[in-house]
């Protein structure tokens, strides 16, 4: 049940259906589009929803798909079904193209039942062979003419036709190049047809001079066309061919059309089939664009929905080149009504709108714009009462016309219902109106049905936060800015902030004083809380993102800390694993100098002479192994030279038990406030000791030399166009990955790869590997005339 008749148009449905139908290739799928009806099967909609997914997940795939003549043949078969009747050539050409189209289909979901089962399924539909598709190959050429061969009798009319063209031909050339060389024709004329028979142009004044028929004379009257005696019986010949061929294809066409007769039941079923590919190929289209998905849809009446979009709302934005904050919603068996409060154009009307339409979307079986894991549910009743009904035949005002909606909702709304009320209570006196909105809504909440209502009335507000199964909502608000922010916070109410925006506005203070005067202490406090809530909100989420980006960067240099640490140790147990090695052939060396020296003293029997020359070879071997003077060990990066001096705000200095670099931002007493890169610490001043700044620019310019990157020679050698043709599948994958990471970083938006179309595999492999880079916004085939399916146009965001 919904209600009211034009429901479709208060929730801009009827745009949605229009988007379909541009969508649709033919009147196959436009006409479908009429029968779109709210359901509440939930295994029909789950049907509707995987079919329309299953070809949302071809469209991204890019698998190849026919995608032209979806034709409604519907006409032709009204026609051949008359006893006597037959379709012309042109009418079996749009037919063999349509049945092309749909053995196509057939084919490929065959091919592919187990990737998209539910459109599979359709094939149930199709019980139709090629037989007669064949039957029309053997007849129509791919031009949708009659073959020569398509009977004996045909061949032969036809054949004799070409005969008795080229008889008259060069009969006729030998008398016009005759009447040319006397000067009876015109100098630029040349041989022509007129009323079905070959004449000659001739001047006017010489057609007496030529035996033959007029068959015309042109604009001027100067040049006549004749036809010359000579050639009449040929050209009556031709004539009497050309009925004999007439007779003989309206024969053809007879016969073919006898043929197609026993089809036609299978044929219409066909085409329902081919109808419906083109429907749900219109609607995942439409889901592609609308970035749509299959959210999970249950049994249990719950809606938890995130970052949720009016589609309507998001095309108008994009053309404004402005973006759409989306909706995240929660509503459950405890909390089924939402009253949403808040600020005149804060968003509460198209929060509202939003559950509506996408709701309504979704219970016609297409993909809804929000994230594929938010959760949904199916209602059997569905109303809205929005905006003015008023009626002045029916003598109902705008306030009437809203209790009339009222009573319905009273009277049929139950636990399957949901309802949707904007602006309530609106249209009479405040005071009434509050009370009979309080009234309305306590009965609404007794049936146990769903939904979200829109006010400024502060005991709605009240009886929201009281009841069992009720809940506030507030519209988000810039409290320093008066700005609204478009954001639904569930779970309190929101205020109007009239207050606040008339004093921005520049209304008299005296006329302020003496609004609150009229509002009273009490609701001026409680709006004031409000304010002052919604002010701490915001400030309260600046800081945690605040923090959280401070956690963010804390997390990145603890892992460049921990890695750094760990690249140290492993050095360092290298570096003292190597002098040992070092030292230890040091030390072998020595001692075998020393016991080569004692051993030849003991052979000289401690002679002056040979004990002075193996000393002097021991010494010369002590002089080699001593470590030079002024020599220090080469440090892996340039040491910071330290320098004395008391430590001031703004120097820069080292902390003494890590090495760590820091600029002082203040001190207070011995407590110091230092900034490592974007982190800030206190430390002891005892800890720290003061660097040159010299030293450290040098240090910082030395980093960025070895981390500097020539984009000037990378833009020159980089080119926007990939050619894999000829490369082999595993081959193109990190070409084209280092492809797109050049094009991003270098900041080309839009590239070209060719790969040709040949089997589809270098096509299907780069297009996958497209389908999940970050970097990529959409791709597509490139125009007809430039390569088509064969390239590939990518372009980055």
């Amino acid at each position: 049940m919904q209600y009211p008749e034009n429901l479709e148009a208060k929730i801009n449905f009827d745009k949605i259906k229009d988007w379909i139908k541009e969508e649709c290739s033919s009147s196959l799928g436009t006409d479908m589009v009429q029968n779109v009806t709210f359901t509440t099967d939930l295994n029909l909609l789950n049907k509707l929803l995987d079919q329309t997914e299953e070809f949302r997940q071809i469209l991204v795939s890019g698998e190849m798909f026919p995608s032209s003549n979806f034709l409604n043949i519907y006409p032709f078969l009204d026609k051949a079904k008359i006893e006597g009747t037959f379709l012309y050539e042109e009418d079996w050409h749009l037919i063999r193209l349509s049945l092309e189209t749909l053995h196509s289909c057939v084919s490929f979901f065959t091919k592919n039942q187990e990737e998209y089962p539910q459109l599979f399924q359709l094939l149930g539909m199709v019980r139709l062979d090629n037989s007669l598709l064949r039957a029309i190959e053997r007849v129509l050429d791919d031009k949708g003419r009659i073959k020569d061969n398509a009977t004996r009798e045909l061949g032969l009319i036809r054949s004799q036709i070409i005969y008795e063209e080229n008889r008259l031909r060069k009969v006729l050339d030998r008398i016009f190049r005759e009447a040319k060389a006397k000067g009876m024709t015109p100098d630029d004329a040349s041989i022509t047809i007129r009323g079905g028979r070959m004449v000659m142009p001739v001047l006017a004044e010489n057609k007496r001079k030529i035996k033959g028929f007029v068959h015309d004379e042109s604009s001027t009257g100067q040049t006549v066309f004749m036809e010359p005696a000579e050639v009449l019986d040929i050209n009556n010949e031709l004539k009497e061919l050309e009925y004999m061929e007439r007779r003989e294809i309206q024969k053809i066409l007879m016969k073919l059309t006898d043929t197609l007769r026993p089809f036609i039941p299978e044929l219409r079923s066909a085409y329902k089939f081919l109808g419906m590919v083109d429907f749900i190929r219109a609607k995942a289209k439409l889901a592609v664009k609308m970035d749509a998905s299959k959210p999970e849809l249950q049994k249990p009446k719950e809606i938890e929905w995130y970052n949720a979009r009016h589609p309507v709302l998001e095309h108008a934005l994009k053309q404004q080149n402005r973006k759409i904050v989306p909706l995240n919603i929660h509503l459950d068996h405890n909390s089924r009504l939402l009253v949403i409060s808040g600020p005149n154009a804060g968003g509460k009307s198209v929060t509202l709108k939003t559950v509506a339409l996408v709701q309504y979307m979704l219970q016609c079986g297409l993909l809804v714009p929000m994230d594929p894991h938010s959760k949904c549910t199916i209602f059997s009743n569905f109303f809205i009462d929005i905006g003015d009904e008023q009626n002045i035949e029916n003598d109902l005002s705008t306030y009437s016309s809203h209790l009339m909606s009222m009573k319905y909702f009273t009277q049929f709304a139950d636990k399957k219902s949901i309802f949707f009320i904007d602006e309530f209570g609106t249209g009479t006196e405040p005071q009434f109106g509050g009370a009979i909105a309080e009234a309305i809504l306590m009965a609404l909440n007794k049936t146990g049905s769903y939904g979200i209502v829109t006010t400024h009335y502060g005991n709605l507000k009240q009886i929201a936060a009281k009841n069992q199964g009720m809940t506030n909502g507030a519209m988000r608000f810039d409290i320093e800015k008066l700005e609204p922010m478009y954001q639904l916070d569930i779970g309190k109410p929101g205020s109007s902030f009239a207050l606040e925006i008339a004093t921005k506005i520049g209304i008299s203070s005296d006329i302020i004083a003496y609004a609150k005067e009229q509002i009273g202490d009490e609701r001026v406090r409680y709006d004031k809380l409000l304010n002052k809530l919604e002010s701490e909100k915001n400030k309260f989420e600046q800081l945690v993102v605040e923090s959280q980006r401070k956690e963010r960067i804390l997390t990145q240099r603890l892992k460049e800390y921990n890695e750094l640490k760990q690249s140290l140790e492993a050095n360092q147990k290298q570096l003292i694993q190597q002098a040992k090695q070092e030292a230890k052939g040091i030390l072998d060396g020595a001692n075998r100098k020393i016991e080569e020296t004692i051993r030849e003293i003991k052979q000289s029997k401690a002679e002056k002479e040979a004990t002075l020359v193996a000393r002097k070879n021991l010494e010369t071997h002590k002089a080699a192994i001593k470590p030079e003077k002024g020599l220090k060990p080469k440090a892996a990066d340039a040491e910071v030279k330290v320098i004395g001096g008391t430590i001031a705000a703004g120097d820069y200095v080292r902390l003494k038990d890590n090495g760590a670099i820091a600029e002082v931002i203040s001190i207070r007493n011995k407590d110091v406030e230092i900034s490592i890169g974007e982190l800030k610490s206190n430390v002891k001043l005892n800890r720290l000791e003061k660097i040159s700044k010299t030293t450290l620019k040098k240090e910082k310019k030395a980093v960025a030399a070895r981390m500097s990157y020539d984009t000037t020679a990378k833009m020159r050698n980089f080119s926007p166009n990939l050619d894999l043709r000829g490369m082999r599948g595993e081959e193109i994958m990190t070409i084209v990955q280092n492809f797109i990471d050049d094009g991003h970083m270098l900041g080309v938006k839009d590239l070209r790869i060719v790969h040709g179309r040949g089997d589809g595999i270098l096509r299907q492999i780069t297009r996958n590997m497209l389908q999940y880079m970050s970097e990529v916004q959409r791709f597509e085939d490139e125009h007809a005339d430039r390569g088509g399916s064969g390239v590939t146009l990518v372009t980055l965001k």
